[in-house]
């Protein structure tokens, strides 16, 4: 274990509760804001407890926990049993929920009740929508309904079908134009942060800058107000995704394969259980 590693432990019982004010005093303060994934009681728990500031219950449990190739398959029901489990995991972190697709484009009403639905039955304190302009109207009626709301411009994975591609979004001019537009039209409509997905770093920079809520980046440089992974990726378990912008934490594939192989090779050699393990 390297000194760096043993320098970091687990924050606290009773750290300080993080709420949509405290990332506006981060951003105001130029403190980053460290956001992950999680889809269970165990890893949240794990999660809050290292001192996390932000759990995005993600669509992308979609991908990694159901095997889907895309975000879209996921329910709204699967949503609220995935953040019921995280928020029965955590302390202090403020918990984001992805509204998922079909369950607030194109119908504000839709937005509301899907949005009512996460807020009551799992106890998550904030729901996540992708788009700008196109979605005001379901945002306007979430945030009237006194619900919490983070944006999400850029790469966004719902609409893959529309992009054909999950390649860098807003190269061009007049896409970025329109990216640095929304952005600020989800902040004066209320949102507290948006997620910048897979932007130029340059943009995602100037973006940044010129809105007073934080910017979240994934693929999108340091020039933002924090970052956001998909745990899986970020700790190895999920081997097949390979973009530039993640960095693999840890190896638990590898970790995990070779303590199942080490379970296989005991059990037949009848070495476990051995006498101190048997009652």
């Amino acid at each position: 274990m390297s000194k760096k590693e043993k320098n970091l432990t687990p924050v606290s019982s009773g750290a300080k509760k993080v709420t949509t004010h405290v990332l506006q005093e981060m951003k105001l303060k130029g403190e980053k804001i460290a956001m992950l994934t999680a889809y269970d009681y165990s890893t949240a728990k794990i999660v809050d407890s290292a001192g996390i500031d932000v759990i995005l219950v993600g669509d992308s449990a979609s991908n990694v926990m159901a095997g889907h190739e895309t975000t879209l398959p996921i329910t709204l029901d699967q949503m609220i049993y995935h953040a019921a489990s995280v928020i029965r995991g955590i302390e202090s972190s403020l918990v984001v929920v992805d509204l998922p697709f079909g369950a607030y484009q194109g119908n504000s009403k839709e937005a509301l009740s899907s949005a009512i639905r996460i807020m009551k039955e799992s106890g998550a304190h904030a729901v996540k929508l992708e788009g700008g302009r196109e979605i005001l109207e379901s945002v306007d009626r979430i945030l009237s309904a006194g619900i919490p709301v983070m944006g999400h411009l850029g790469l966004t994975p719902q609409s893959i079908y529309k992009f054909g591609t999950y390649v860098v979004r807003a190269r061009e001019e007049e896409e970025a134009v329109r990216l640095k537009e929304d952005a600020l039209l989800l902040q004066e409509s209320g949102c507290f942060a948006v997620v910048l997905e897979k932007i130029p770093a340059q943009l995602a920079s100037e973006v940044a800058a010129s809105t007073s809520i934080p910017m979240i980046g994934i693929g999108a440089g340091s020039g933002v107000d924090g970052q956001v992974l998909v745990i899986h990726d970020m700790l190895g378990i999920n081997q097949d995704f390979h973009p530039r912008f993640l960095r693999r934490y840890h190896n638990l594939a590898e970790e995990i394969t070779g303590a199942v192989q080490g379970y296989i090779h005991d059990v037949k050699a009848v070495d476990f259980p051995n006498e101190r393990e048997q009652y």
